[in-house]
């Protein structure tokens, strides 16, 4: 999976590196890379995945 951000006419280079750090932030690149990391196994992966659900669902009560 690779990512493409073109030079658009007019546009800086700033500009540029912007728009393709927020493409990277949005397809999630980064966070499967640190994901992978680590080896998890699936009950710790299944552990994890109820505390996220939990706090989910805490939040989503205020």
């Amino acid at each position: 999976m690779s990512i493409e951000v073109h030079l658009r006419e007019g546009e800086t280079q700033e500009s540029l590196i912007k728009r393709f750090q927020r493409t990277v932030q949005m397809s999630g690149v980064l966070r499967e890379a640190k994901a992978h990391n680590h080896f998890i196994s699936k009950g710790e992966a299944a552990r994890i995945k109820a505390r996220k659900a939990a706090r989910r669902r805490r939040r989503e009560r205020y």
